[in-house]
């Protein structure tokens, strides 16, 4: 019976294991780690995201890695899926949000730093785990990113 609790320290992700790390936080940089890879290219002009698609298994597609989140926004991920679809869907309310209040378009850095915040907050409390998902994250025109 003590060998099925030898792990208790990746229940939550606010307990330090005797080596000083948080577990869960391991995880998630760990899945982050294994996922595919995403580039990102600027220029004065364009800015352009590009991300592998490969199939895991012969009997398995593809899976979508790169997201429109606004006109001028886009994001390309790695790690979790659902992480992503997660993050992707609060970016595109935020965006929505912020669109509807000042009648124009949401800019990126203060996007990037919600989102922050939010992946942030899911550390803190111990009911919830880190996000396992990496974004990489471009956009153009007035509230891109500057040149």
């Amino acid at each position: 019976i003590t060998k099925m609790f030898r792990n208790q320290y990746d229940i939550d992700c606010v307990t330090w294991n005797p080596k000083g790390k948080i577990l869960q936080v391991e995880y998630a940089k760990e899945a982050v780690k294994q996922g595919m890879m995403s580039l990102g290219l600027k220029s004065d002009d364009y800015v352009v995201l590009v991300s592998l698609m490969r199939n895991p298994d012969d009997l398995s597609s593809h899976q979508e890695k790169i997201f429109e989140v606004d006109e001028h926004i886009g994001i390309a991920i790695a790690g979790l899926l659902a992480d992503a679809r997660n993050l992707c869907k609060y970016m595109r309310n935020e965006c929505l949000n912020y669109w509807y209040v000042h009648d124009s378009p949401h800019p990126i850095a203060r996007l990037v730093a919600k989102v922050g915040e939010k992946s942030q907050h899911k550390t803190c409390s111990s009911g919830k785990r880190p996000y396992g998902v990496g974004i990489l994250c471009g956009g153009g025109g007035v509230f891109g990113t500057p040149p």
